[in-house]
Order: C-alpha cells, then structure tokens, then sequence
C-alpha cells in the first residue's frame, strides 16, 4: 500500500437543495480549514450545486467529485462520478443500474436512518436499509457525522461486515459549513483517481472527528431557524 493516505468527504448540501452555504461557501471553508483531498457535494436530486463546483476547481488545491444524492424509493442513494442527473423516485434497483450505466459509483447513504424530519428544516432522510447486502452497491456509508446517528452507523457498520462487505465510507452529510470533514474516507493515495480505486478495491477507511460546542450550537440553530424563503434566495443574500 502506498505510505501517503487521502482524506475525502463525499456527501455535502448547498443552498441548491437543503443545505445552508453557497457552493463557494463550501470551497472556501474546505481550502481554509481542512485537510480534504476530495469532496463531493451531493445536493438533493440536482447535480446543479457539483457542476458551480466543478466549474470553480482550478482555484482549489483539491478535487472535486460530480456527485448527488438521489431520492430512491426504498432510500437516499449516493451517486458519485456521475456525467448527468439521475431521476428520483425510482426504486433502488432502478437507480443504482442508471448510476452504474454512466460510469458512476453508488453508495447507500445513512442506510439504516429511518424516514423522519429534522428541526424546522423538514430535513427528510430514509435509508435503503438491508439492500445494502442484496443490490450492487459500491460502498456504504457507516459514519454519517450527523448529530445523533451514532446508533444508525452503528447498525450500517455490523450490517456490512456481516452481510454486505461494501467498501465503508464515512461522510459528513454536512448542511452547514462547520460539519464539513466531520466524519471523512481515508484512502490509499490523494486524488480522486485513487478514491475511486480504493472504493472500487474496498481499501478505504471511516474516520470522524468529534464535535466541539460551537458547532453543534451551529447545528442546533440551522435546525431550528425557521424557512421563510428559499434557502438557495437566502443564502445569496447574505
């Protein structure tokens, strides 16, 4: 194995779907105040926040993965290096195979989250569960870094290891800038190049970092500030 190891965080919001930040918001705390390789945003059924991103990489010292997160009928589905949207409301089967169909990688998002709200967000997450262990996933996210899911990536990890043995990812799922890189996937190498090998290759690791005070009062405050006008509007303002 090589002696240099990655870190990526690979699921992340913006203000195109049910996140806080602008995308450029997201960069620059990555650049300023992390130690990510690769990042992924990962907006909800719209690949419009990854492609700004992407857009914008040459003026960052790290890669920049085309991703979503796709609502799936049977759960929350990543799609990482993708070329084009995938459709929602699909079943997990159907998404995965469209996923796969344009060269990207799919992985079960918080996969044992059951369907429920958060705060006044109305934040909507559901796992695929047990499919995790019958469908061609390419990995699965055991450490979400979400307050309060310690229970959740419990159950993703035992899951996996007994039944699945997917590549484990972890990820911040970050809606505010001050979670992103929380939880991170270490692998073998720096780029995303090598990211996708590991994944493809299961070599890859899950790591968290621990919360301090402020930012799970940062957290605390985004759940519960109330949605008076669309976030993306809102967030452009500021």
């Amino acid at each position: 194995m090589p002696a240099i190891y990655g870190r990526a965080d690979l699921h992340m919001h913006t203000c195109y779907s049910d996140g806080r930040p602008t995308v450029r918001a997201v960069l620059d705390h990555t650049a300023r105040h992390t130690n990510l390789q690769v990042l992924a945003i990962t907006d909800h059924d719209t690949i419009e926040g990854a492609l700004e991103a992407q857009s914008l990489q040459a003026r960052y010292p790290f890669d920049i993965v085309l991703g979503e997160e796709v609502t799936s009928r049977d759960g929350h589905i990543l799609a990482l290096f993708i070329s084009r949207r995938v459709p929602p409301g699909l079943s997990a089967t159907e998404t995965v195979a469209i996923i796969h169909e344009q060269g990207g990688l799919a992985i079960a998002a918080h996969p044992f989250l059951s369907a429920g709200t958060f705060g006044n967000q109305h934040l909507s997450r559901q796992g695929v569960g047990e499919l995790i262990g019958g469908l061609p996933f390419d990995g699965v996210e055991i450490d979400n870094s979400t307050p309060f899911l310690r229970l959740a990536n419990y159950h993703a990890r035992r899951y996996n290891r007994s039944h699945g043995r997917l590549a484990e990812l972890g990820n911040s799922d970050a809606h505010i800038i001050e979670a992103i890189g929380k939880s991170y996937t270490r692998f073998p190498g720096r780029g995303m190049a090598d990211l996708r090998q590991a994944i493809e290759q299961r070599r890859t690791r899950a790591r968290r970092t621990g919360y301090g005070p402020k930012e799970l009062l940062a957290y605390a405050r985004f759940w519960l500030e109330p949605q008076t006008a669309p976030r993306r509007e809102a967030a452009r303002a500021e």
